[in-house]
């Protein structure tokens, strides 16, 4: 029967419900007790791509932003960014580890196979790309913060970036009113959705209640689609379908990871996670999954070349590793 069909998705999305509430408030209370968010000037020194890959693996939403704009703003180089972006997985993870679709043992194979790949990708093209292009503009230091915690007058210049910039960005990922905490703090060019100074309960309860409705929104939405499709076709049309298409995934996963949204991320972790895709495919679309952070690339039209040859490079280097990938699940 057809409501069946909801039942068993509103029952698998209520069962990964808590555990994806409790990993976001755990995030929160990471993000808002460690220095990790922070612009550091590590980022510019000889292991940026390391620590750039490192960062890139935690599931917060502001690295792939922060890493854009220093990059913009010639404060990282080129391999550092690539490096963030390849490891930046958005709500992936968070899926995989939390939703009751996958055997325990496949949820850590699937997040350790993912993060493991990823960051070796990552700090691999971060290196080769900064040894490719010895040529590029020359990194600049980031600026030192004033005693009280202002930015000097002349690094505000040199940024040229406002916090209103900052405060569109951040409600445009998270669909709240950014700007009560985003003005009169040292460095909130870079600490894109810190909340420093947000009522507690905010950070620690709404903040986390609001991202995990949303995630399971999403995944009530693809658990919705996969049963009807199960259920209206058959499961042997909808595998032998799925598995006759293998090739084509990662194409098609790459598009959607390129979604400046976590959707794009959940969607695809989802997907993989009821056997839609196969890991290849998924892995190649949270490849070029960067969040928000093509979107600060394309904000400046003088620099669309720039951005358009790194999102065009972060989708083909995604679809060669998911190929790749598949070729060798078939090995085994």
């Amino acid at each position: 029967m057809w409501w069946e069909v909801i039942l068993d998705a509103l029952k698998d999305t209520a069962i990964l419900f808590p555990f994806l509430f409790l990993m976001y408030i755990l995030i929160e209370v990471l993000e808002h007790n460690t220095a990790a968010g922070k612009p550091n000037r590590a980022l510019a020194g000889k292991w940026a791509p390391v620590l750039g890959s490192a960062l890139g693996t935690v599931p917060m939403c502001g690295f792939s932003v922060m890493a854009a704009k220093l990059y913009r703003n010639r404060h990282i180089t080129v391999g550092t960014l690539l490096a963030v972006f390849i490891a930046t997985s958005d709500e992936a993870l968070l899926v995989m580890l939390t939703t009751p679709s996958l055997m325990p043992l496949d949820k850590v194979y699937s997040v350790l196979a993912t993060v493991g790949i990823k960051l070796i990708l990552g700090v691999s093209v971060g290196y080769l790309a900064d040894l490719i292009l010895k040529r590029q503009p020359r990194v600049l230091p980031l600026p030192a913060p004033c005693e009280h915690g202002e930015i000097p007058e002349e690094a505000e210049h040199m940024h040229g970036e406002t916090d209103e910039e900052n405060v569109h960005m951040c409600e445009k990922e998270h669909g709240h009113d950014a700007h009560g905490h985003m003005r009169g703090h040292g460095h909130a060019h870079y600490d894109v959705c810190k909340h420093a100074h947000e009522n507690k309960a905010n950070v620690y309860f709404v903040s986390p209640l609001l991202h995990s409705l949303q995630v399971a929104a999403f995944v009530l939405l693809v658990n919705l689609a996969f049963g009807y499709l199960f259920f209206g076709l058959g499961e042997e049309a909808v595998v032998s379908f799925l598995q006759a298409g293998k090739w084509v995934q990662p194409f098609v996963c790459c598009l959607i990871g390129l979604v400046p949204n976590c959707a794009s991320s959940v969607i695809l972790a989802e997907t993989f996670a009821v056997g839609g895709i196969e890991f290849g495919s998924c892995l190649a679309g949270l490849i070029t999954n960067a969040g928000l952070g093509f979107t600060v690339l394309f904000r400046r039209g003088k620099e669309v070349r720039s951005g358009l040859m790194i999102l065009l490079f972060m989708y083909f280097f995604g679809v060669a590793v998911g190929y790749a990938v598949n070729a060798f699940a078939l090995l085994l």
